[in-house]
């Protein structure tokens, strides 16, 4: 069953491959772009390369620790709003405030029923979503007033078309996240109508002309064979 381009990413780091198939299983048939990592390492480096909208994060992994990972992606600025919710054997309150501390959203204890992991799941994403709403955007000067549809670069208001607008939504919310033509038609466009993948290539070349007619780098990366990022 493959995932609708415009699902949600959910990074699975789990190092048991049965574990890994129930999970990858489930939320694929819920409806999200389902990533599996098997180390801590791996799951670090797919976090660059893919940003993802959730990640489901075992304590007990090889190589580099679910706390460590964890800790390491909640201390970048990039990754930091990603919510994680840690899964462990370790029951005792004392694990379960570490793992918190550690800036886990949420800690399950194994095993645990499938449904109320998906429920908790649905919850993070419909809480990060509500988070992103009517807040102040930003990445390398660039600020985005989500309300009040206001744009500035370095503190000088930016004037953008509506499609612009929410090209650079896409983008802030997820820096460094590698968005490819058709997951951006997907968000963007909503393929209410029919829409070429080069008019996207057409808006991101309007955007980063108006960026650069403000003083500002070239903020957004052309990928390529993969899409577009910002930073």
């Amino acid at each position: 069953m493959a995932a609708r381009a415009d699902a949600p990413l959910v990074l699975v780091v789990e190092d048991e491959p049965a574990q890994q198939q129930v999970l990858a299983y489930n939320l694929t048939a819920a409806g999200y772009d389902a990533r599996i990592a098997a180390t801590g390492r791996e799951a670090l480096l797919l976090v660059r390369e893919d940003a993802p909208d959730l990640v489901i994060l075992d304590w007990m992994l090889p190589e580099v620790s679910g706390i460590e990972v964890c800790r390491q992606l909640k201390q970048q600025s990039v990754t930091r709003d990603i919510p994680i919710i840690m899964l462990s054997a370790r029951s005792e309150e004392g694990d379960r405030v570490r793992g918190l501390d550690t800036g886990a959203d949420d800690y399950v204890v194994k095993p645990y029923a499938i449904a109320e992991l998906m429920a908790r799941v649905k919850a993070a994403l419909r809480r990060q979503r509500k988070a992103v709403a009517g807040q102040i955007l930003s990445y390398g000067g660039l600020a985005v007033d989500t309300e009040q549809h206001r744009v500035t670069l370095n503190d000088t208001p930016l004037h953008l078309g509506p499609t612009e607008f929410r090209l650079l939504l896409v983008f802030l919310e997820r820096p460094g996240r590698v968005w490819s033509r058709e997951h951006l038609l997907d968000k963007v466009w909503e393929r209410d109508v029919y829409v070429e993948t080069r008019t996207v290539d057409v808006h991101v070349g309007r955007l980063r002309k108006v960026l650069k007619a403000a003083g500002g780098d070239d903020l957004i990366r052309t990928v390529r064979g993969a899409g577009y990022a910002l930073g």
